[in-house]
């Protein structure tokens, strides 16, 4: 993510803001299209659990601060299938996520308790779904132009 996670005080922000610019960036030079947050849900998602444990042994703890490939996988879960509204929509997704993603509510929370890699990645993932469901209303609901 280009060392996003390494910025201070809030690294899964700055994670979660360097994805929606690059899909932001990736949509205007070829369309909205759902295949590529697909593939970066799980490109990002195996990333994290394949190296997540490694993470936390590395760094000494538990869902490490650097590590935000997590928040990649949150903001492709949190944009997939959304109705296409250029920069705006994408911003209101990435406001939701870090909305979900900072509050956790159940089962984000539990889930985070998980072991290694799944423990950094479910978590986020659960608050992409609660992320994205909020989205689907709200941009449905609300035309932008």
């Amino acid at each position: 993510m280009g060392g996003a996670g390494l910025l201070p005080k809030m690294p899964g922000t700055y994670g979660s803001a360097v994805t929606a610019i690059g899909v932001w960036l990736i949509f205007r030079w070829v369309g909205p299209c759902p295949w590529i947050l697909l593939g970066g849900l799980l490109g990002f998602s195996i990333l994290c659990t394949w190296l997540g444990g490694w993470a936390q042994d590395f760094l000494g703890r538990k869902d490490p601060g650097p590590v935000v490939v997590d928040e990649g996988a949150g903001i492709c879960l949190t944009l997939l299938f959304q109705p296409y509204y250029g920069a705006w929509g994408i911003f209101i997704g990435f406001v939701a996520f870090r909305l979900f993603d900072i509050t956790k509510p159940p089962p984000a929370r539990q889930l985070e308790k998980l072991s290694a890699g799944w423990g950094i990645l479910l978590d986020d993932l659960a608050a992409a779904v609660y992320a994205n469901l909020l989205c689907q209303v709200v941009l449905r609901l609300v035309h932008f132009s």
